[in-house]
């Protein structure tokens, strides 16, 4: 009878290895992937996509701008993550995507109607502030309600750091290789600090013309090149600061902000139907910043960030909104960043601006700009709890960055998209303190 059942076993044993062999070699794990799809059905997707925007056969709208997007975006991350010197020191994905696509609007390689159309889908159409919204509602109400409550006001203090250590190493580095100080901090120091163009070179460029005198756009045609080559500094130097951390365990909290606290991020079944209500309320909050900003006079997105942090520290939203808006940003990010980067190149990005700012003086007081941030930032971060990478990244470049458009590049670069609400906390809060700081600095200087 045993000797039966033994026979049996090995009996089942043998056609169970030699069903999981035929299942194996049915449905063989492919070992390159490309946006999670193997290689062969990337290039699939990727020539149908190709091929209709070359003969201009592309569908309008948000089908086309988005198959373009996501295609040729995840073409470049893909590249950039794999590519040695790049993926190392130079930004990886995140900066080829930007750059990459910034290039071929530059040399005509992407057609002119396509370029339109993903400028439209991106600014009109509204896809950053879509993504962004997602990335604000998520990542803060996905967070532990005790990180928010043990930040508080100190934020402000390694903000304060960022803005002091850019003009002292600004201003010494730019008198070393020629530059006034009033260039090195007003033309240089303060745009890159600012919130970007929207929210920071433009309304800077009225304050400039109503203080200096001359039309707004003769000091835009000043404040972009910094504005834009202080973006790829910090792209890059995210990339470092990442590479920094992995170096010295102790200066980083992986992605946490705050020091002494560990918190584990809870497991979570992932539900389609929670991430429609995550949607809804990151499309409503999002909202919700925009009426009131029409009253308040802070920008749509700070006003944002500090309702959802008060409604999350108080505890009144509800358990499906909570987990449905931390799973609908982790949707968001994981399929849409490189995507979103393609974007910002294509619609924000002008190479010529950044080509005509690329005189040594210049680039190396740019340098000295984003580098005192950095040091500010990190030093008083770790004054007051913080590590000193997260606080470098958050309030140090994520204040020498672009904006909300600098914002995702940098944190993407840095591997840290989970820090946004603070990065958000830094380009518009922090970009609402520099446009009153240039207004109170310009009668010093001049």
């Amino acid at each position: 009878m045993e000797m039966r059942d033994l026979l049996m076993e090995q009996t089942v044993k043998k056609i169970s290895f030699e069903t999981d062999t035929k299942v194996n070699q049915l449905d063989p794990k492919p070992k390159i992937t490309v946006f999670n799809t193997p290689v062969l059905w990337f290039g699939l997707f990727a020539a149908i996509t190709l091929v209709s925007m070359y003969t201009g056969n592309l569908p309008g709208g948000m089908i086309g701008s988005l198959l373009v997007m996501i295609v040729l975006g995840e073409v470049f991350g893909w590249i950039g993550d794999r590519t040695p010197i790049m993926k190392t020191f130079l930004g990886g994905g995140a900066i080829l995507a930007i750059f990459g696509s910034a290039y071929m609007v530059y040399s005509g390689l992407l057609p002119e109607s396509i370029t339109t159309s993903v400028t439209d889908f991106m600014q009109t159409g509204g896809f950053l502030d879509f993504y962004i919204a997602a990335l604000i509602t998520g990542s803060i109400l996905g967070m532990n309600s005790k990180i928010l409550v043990k930040v508080g006001l100190r934020y402000f203090l390694p903000i304060f750091g960022a803005v002091i250590g850019a003009i002292i190493l600004a201003g010494i580095i730019g008198s070393l290789v020629g530059f006034t100080l009033q260039d090195a901090i007003l033309v240089i120091t303060l745009p890159i600090m600012g919130g970007g163009m929207g929210a920071g070179a433009v309304p800077m460029s009225q304050i400039y013309s109503e203080m200096l005198g001359n039309e707004p756009s003769y000091y835009i045609s000043m404040l972009v090149p910094a504005l834009a080559l202080g973006n790829v500094f910090a792209i890059v130097l995210a990339s470092v600061l990442d590479m920094v951390g992995k170096k010295f365990p102790s200066l980083s909290g992986d992605g946490q902000l705050v020091k002494g606290f560990k918190y584990e991020k809870p497991q979570q079944k992932y539900d389609i139907k929670k991430m429609g209500v995550g949607l809804l309320a990151a499309l409503a909050f999002f909202t919700l910043g925009n009426l009131l900003g029409a009253f308040i006079p802070l920008h749509p997105y700070a006003i944002m960030i500090i309702l959802i942090a008060l409604m999350k520290v108080a505890n009144i939203i509800p358990p499906i909104v909570l987990d449905g808006a931390s799973q609908w940003y982790q949707f968001v990010a994981s399929n849409w960043t490189f995507a979103l980067l393609f974007g910002i190149g294509v619609a924000y990005t002008d190479l010529n601006t950044v080509i005509e700012a690329l005189t040594l003086q210049y680039i190396l007081t740019v340098f000295g700009v984003v580098l005192g941030a950095i040091i500010g930032a990190g030093l008083l971060g770790k004054l007051v709890g913080f590590y000193p990478i997260e606080a470098a990244i958050t309030a140090g470049l994520c204040m020498a960055n672009m904006g909300g458009t600098g914002d995702v590049a940098v944190l993407s670069a840095a591997k840290r998209m989970e820090l946004m609400p603070f990065a958000q906390i830094s380009s518009r809060l922090g970009g609402a303190l520099i446009l009153l700081l240039s207004g109170l600095i310009i009668p010093l200087l001049v």
